[in-house]
């Protein structure tokens, strides 16, 4: 995950900056409104850490104009704590705030919630299952492998998704002719394990070893949560 920092008190992001690295995220930092608005629309950050006054351009001006391309998660850092600041700062498109001087460990705790946050909406937008590191997005029918397409053929793609639904439940080959195929290929019970070695091949890191895509010998095949 990528954070963004901006404020013109040098010190306060050096610390901010070493703590958030510590907790393995990239951080991107600024010293300026107008820096702000430049990285957030060159770097697409994950998050924006955003003070109020600030040179160039105060931070409520560039939530605005950050708001005007992007849906990012701002959080605030004000030293001010009258309400009426805060509602103006809801009204830019802020997400939440923090009065200075602040603990860093709520800090890191509003930035994991907004981040679990967009994450659940982006995939609720876009239709995702999402199990480890392979993906559908169910809307335009595409699968990924760690964030890279894998191309699926139409059935490969019935396959994978109808194990995903149900993970850690074995099916049989049987059954998953019965329901993938509606008994087009019944003569051909062996088309199921072509489908599952070409699933492992475009999805698993190691086909010889899957992760996901698995064997209950004996019985069929299953995807493994």
């Amino acid at each position: 995950m990528k954070i963004l920092v901006v404020d013109d008190e040098e010190l306060l992001v050096k610390g901010i900056r070493f703590n958030l690295q510590n907790e393995g995220y990239e951080v991107i930092t600024g010293s300026n409104g107008l820096e702000a608005v430049q990285l957030a629309q060159s770097q697409k950050p994950d998050l924006v850490l955003l003070d109020v006054m600030m040179p160039e351009m105060d931070g409520l001006t560039a939530c605005a104009k950050i708001r005007e391309f992007s849906e990012v998660p701002i959080i605030l850092l004000t030293a001010k704590s009258d309400d009426m600041d805060k509602l103006i700062g809801f009204d830019h498109g802020i997400d939440d705030y923090l009065t200075k001087p602040f603990n860093i460990l709520e800090l890191k705790a509003r930035i994991r919630a907004l981040l679990r946050r967009a994450k659940s909406f982006s995939q609720a937008s876009t239709n995702l299952l999402t199990i480890g590191s392979i993906s559908l997005d169910l809307d335009a029918r595409n699968a990924y492998r760690s964030g890279e397409l894998a191309d699926l053929t139409a059935k490969e793609f019935d396959v994978i998704e109808f194990l995903m639904r149900n993970p850690n439940r074995v099916y049989s080959r049987e059954a998953l002719l019965d329901t993938i195929w509606a008994y087009e290929y019944r003569s051909d019970i062996r088309t199921v394990d072509v489908h599952i070695r070409r699933l492992r091949e475009k999805l698993e890191e190691n086909p010889a070893e899957p992760q996901y895509i698995m064997t209950k010998w004996g019985v069929g095949y299953y995807f493994r949560k």
